[in-house]
């Protein structure tokens, strides 16, 4: 049986509300308040990227599976804003958490689903044999062009994942892909800020994916919603992971302890991961807890856990999702965060 053995999380103390970014461009806050159930959004600070908040959920992770680093035998970091353009995140990674030197590491890209990614190849890799434990990371610090919808939800943070065959806090049951070329959401070499398809990144992109990965999932296991103790769906917004959740059948109560959204925004790769993270906080062994992401382009995966008894054992460990929501929180003007986020560029 392969599962995961330890998990972390990592958030920036930095924060905008959604207020702050409408009054710079006049706009109306409360379209993104109630019509996306948006309240704020974390911020990178300017000495963080997506490696500050990989290694910090992967130290968190290892605290928690309580395993030797050496014994990981592959790193893999998903992400659409890896910090450099040639040159790998996951040996950065790797070389901070002292897995070095003998360790396979790659860099993946799916837009948001980018962190699913990584769980399903190093569970992959588990499962083949090839490797004792894989680590796996979804981060990101995305940024959305100034004035965009996208950037009263585009925000940063980490989440880390060590797959492996002993000690599981999590059982992984199974998994199925959903993917098509759809392309809803898409950023060209050299440009700095993606492009969206506006409403077409509902309907035929976000639900379509989601809501058919979850059902073959569920057809797969032979499990009705109501089998499942916690559902967590990728929240580019707090409305459409409610209402994906509502179409398949689960309740509010399922789904509140994965919605993060309304207060981090969208960490894209690292977004659904935290909400398993969070639901992870809070499941009690027995419980069964699905994930779905969703990455432009387009595709989900969808993955089933059930927690063992190691869980109540381990969560002491590192800090819990829900305190690193409210711990030390820096709320910024719209002046500072774009400073921060590079907005604000200098003359020729």
């Amino acid at each position: 049986m392969v599962g995961i053995v330890g998990y972390g999380a990592s958030l920036p103390r930095y924060r905008i509300r959604v207020e702050e970014i409408a009054r710079a461009w006049g706009a109306d806050a409360l379209a993104f308040r109630q019509g996306l159930m948006l309240e704020e959004k974390a911020v990178a600070g300017p000495d963080e990227d997506t490696v500050t908040f990989a290694v910090e959920s992967a130290r968190r992770a290892l605290a928690r599976a309580g395993i030797r680093p050496e014994d990981i035998g592959a790193v893999y970091v998903g992400s659409e804003s890896h910090p450099y353009a040639v040159k790998p995140s996951g040996t950065i990674v790797a070389e901070a958490i002292g897995v070095t030197p003998f360790v396979h590491t790659a860099s993946f890209e799916f837009a948001c689903k980018a962190g699913t990614e990584a769980i399903f190849v190093a569970a992959g890799l588990v499962e083949s044999g090839r490797i004792r434990y894989g680590l796996a990371v979804g981060a990101d610090t995305s940024q959305g062009a100034p004035g965009d919808p996208l950037e009263y939800a585009t925000a940063a943070g980490g989440a880390a994942f060590i797959m492996g065959r002993e000690g599981l806090v999590a059982t992984l049951d199974a998994e199925c892909s959903f993917m098509t070329d759809t392309p809803d959401f898409w950023r060209r070499a050299h440009e700095r800020y993606p492009s969206h398809g506006g409403r077409f990144t509902g309907d035929p992109a976000y639900f379509r994916h989601t809501i058919g990965a979850a059902r073959a999932l569920l057809a797969k296991t032979g499990l009705r919603p109501a089998d499942i103790r916690y559902a967590v769906f990728h929240q580019p917004n707090g409305k459409f992971p409610r209402r994906a959740g509502e179409l398949l059948g689960f309740t509010e109560e399922q789904l509140a302890p994965g919605l993060l959204s309304p207060w981090i925004g969208n960490a894209y790769s690292a977004s659904s991961p935290l909400g398993l993270c969070a639901a992870l906080d809070v499941a009690r062994p027995g419980e069964r807890i699905l994930l779905v992401s969703y990455g432009s382009g387009a595709g989900s995966d969808a993955f089933l856990f059930t927690v063992t008894e190691r869980i109540s054992t381990v969560r002491a460990a590192a800090p819990l999702v829900r305190d690193l929501l409210t711990a030390g929180r820096e709320y910024l003007d719209y002046t500072t965060y774009a400073r921060f986020r590079g907005k604000i560029q200098k003359g020729a």
